[in-house]
């Protein structure tokens, strides 16, 4: 397991939005979801880790020197480096990781019965990305507690599952962070939420050989630079 040392105060801010109206400002947007950010604080993006510092935090009603969790903000940074929504910005001595494994308590919320090895879209935060469950670990009676086994899960039923992501993310468990430890998953298909979920572990990541060529990820790397409102994926992580 990754992340354990993760402090419940630690700085989280999701990339909402990243915003360019002229070429003299590159903005991004989220709400801090935990945690405090100063002007001048050295910071790092997740999952890429590169690394900048802020420049200004801008509001509705002005620019701050300090922004806490909860609050709306727009940081600019000293550098031009890579961030894309759905990215986390936290201290650039963190030590969280970033991992495309997670094991997590969810509640099967549709009627359709959970499908192992089916792509889901999943929703954490700001970041979308798709997932499969891998396997049930066990299932929990909410009437007992006792646990059990099952290959599918039906409306309401609860379980613990193994998740593995087609991008590597940023996550926290629960208990640490509620805001980035918890998820939707949504049927690609109909689009409906069909279940709920909660850190349980951020597990170990496993690396996939990526199937793109070097001008591919170059290029993709610059749409999503130039272009953000395309939303591109980074296929460097696929």
């Amino acid at each position: 397991l990754v992340g354990s040392e993760m402090c419940i105060r630690d700085r989280r801010l999701p990339v909402q939005y990243v915003i360019r109206p002229n070429l003299n400002f590159r903005g991004f947007q989220g709400t801090l979801a935990s945690g405090k950010l100063q002007v001048g604080d050295a910071v790092k993006v997740l999952p890429s880790g590169k690394t900048s510092s802020i420049k200004e935090i801008v509001t509705f009603n002005g620019n701050l020197d300090t922004a806490e969790a909860g609050q709306a903000i727009t940081i600019t940074l000293n550098s031009e480096i890579d961030i894309s929504r759905g990215d986390v910005i936290v201290p650039a001595s963190s030590t969280a990781a970033v991992t495309n494994q997670l094991q997590a308590k969810i509640v099967w919320m549709h009627e359709s019965p959970l499908v192992l090895g089916k792509n889901y879209n999943l929703k954490l935060g700001s970041k979308n990305t798709s997932a499969v469950v891998k396997k049930i670990d066990h299932t929990i009676d909410v009437n007992t507690l006792e646990h059990g086994s099952a290959d599918s899960l039906q409306l309401n039923e609860i379980a613990i599952v193994t998740l593995e992501l087609t991008e590597t993310i940023l996550a926290d468990e629960y208990h640490n962070n509620h805001e980035t430890g918890s998820f939707i998953l949504i049927d690609r298909l109909s689009n409906l939420t069909v279940a709920a979920g909660m850190i349980e572990h951020v597990l170990q990541s496993e690396k996939s050989k990526s199937d793109f060529s070097e001008f591919e990820v170059e290029f993709n790397s610059l749409v999503r630079k130039h272009f953000p409102h395309w939303q591109a994926l980074d296929i460097s992580k696929l």
